[in-house]
């Protein structure tokens, strides 16, 4: 199969969809792969660095789509992209098609094939191509969160840890999946006074079993949830429904009852955010403000450090993109149907529940498609 991976031209995203090492495994399964020039450079891989894995170096995106049958990306293909895909084209990355109505609709026109990483499952019911970007974006959320709250940028003025003799921050943390998870050991590790909120009695038991000495953990009621909202000096947002857009569970009219200068920091933003005042922004203006609170938005944490993610992201994509590769997109898919799931549009037809219901569009089921 060819296998192109273009340069990522959202703003402030440095990461790229293969490594190196991902480029030599599939010259190895006999595959030719397409690199753009310069693709790699924001996660510190050469273009030398692919030419010595066996890949080809072509100097446009418009020359990587028409090459390749395969196109792997880190995130959702920009508009000027989804023009370049064609009917066939078979397309591995990020989607997030929930919130985007938009993408949506131009990934249907393209006839293309989109086989997104964030709805791939595995045999114990996680998302194994999220879960390095989540564990990623939630040890970010408490750093991020700690410059946000810094008097200069607006914030409360208010240190993580305190001091010998003052409190420490009070941190929120809704969700206690994995980017909760590596949210609360951060911010705990920090000095914060962390309490985390979940609806599963089963995941509360886990953290308190691991992470009781830690951080504080609280079952999810609205009661509780606005109690610990109010007092709190940074509250992190880590809910997810896989496919689908994120629920609002903090609103506007709960922000008159924070204490001003208190932040926000929306890790779902990607699936549309989980606070009301939520809208998406980039590394180069990353905070805003809402009623004299803080709003930490971007839309790509990870790429903030674009190496790391970039080889956590390589890890998990590589045995997925090799059966893609060798087996073709049906057979493997009809194999796995952990990857299976990930199948979220094909020959312009959507073949994700969630996604439909999010945007009101109709659905066919994935086995359809194979079939």
């Amino acid at each position: 199969m060819k296998i192109g991976c273009p340069t990522e031209i959202k703003p402030q995203e440095f990461r790229v969809g293969m490594t190196p090492d991902a480029a030599r495994e599939a010259v190895n399964h006999g595959h030719a792969v397409y690199i753009q020039q310069g693709a790699g450079l924001g996660a510190g891989f050469s273009d030398q660095d692919y030419q010595q894995a066996g890949a080809a170096i072509l100097d446009t995106a418009e020359e990587i789509f028409a090459t390749s049958e395969m196109i792997v990306k880190v995130k959702e293909p920009q508009a000027v992209e989804r023009k370049m895909l064609r009917e066939g084209q078979l397309l591995f990355t990020y989607l997030h098609l929930a919130p985007d109505p938009a993408q949506t609709r131009d990934l249907l026109a393209s006839g293309c094939t989109a086989i997104a990483y964030e709805t791939v499952t595995d045999t114990h019911g996680g998302l194994p191509l999220l879960a390095p970007m989540s564990e990623v974006a939630g040890r970010l959320a408490p750093q991020v969160g700690a410059w946000t709250l810094q008097k200069a940028n607006g914030g409360r003025g208010v240190l993580m840890g305190g001091v010998p003799g003052v409190a420490p921050a009070k941190v929120v943390v809704i969700g206690g999946g994995v980017v909760g998870t590596h949210a609360a050991k951060v911010a705990a590790g920090m000095g914060a006074d962390v309490t985390v909120l979940d609806r599963s009695l089963n995941r509360l038991k886990y953290l308190d079993d691991v992470f009781g000495r830690d951080f504080k953990n609280q079952y999810a009621t609205a009661g509780a949830t606005a109690e610990l909202v109010r007092a709190a000096d940074m509250v992190i947002g880590a809910v997810l429904i896989p496919g689908a857009a994120a629920p609002k569970l903090v609103t506007r009219a709960d922000l008159s009852e924070m204490k001003p200068g208190a932040t926000l920091v929306d890790v779902a933003i990607d699936q549309g955010g989980c606070f009301e005042t939520s809208h998406a922004t980039t590394h180069a203006d990353p905070i805003y403000e809402v009623d004299g609170i803080m709003h930490y938005c971007v839309a790509n944490m990870p790429g903030a450090v674009a190496r790391t993610s970039t080889q956590a992201l390589g890890n998990a994509t590589l045995p997925f993109l090799l059966a893609l590769a060798d087996k073709g997109w049906k057979r493997a898919c009809s194999d796995d149907p952990h990857l299976l799931n990930g199948l979220n549009v094909h020959s312009g037809q959507l073949t994700y529940e969630a996604v439909g219901q999010a945007l009101g569009l109709d659905h066919i089921v994935a086995e359809t498609a194979i079939q």
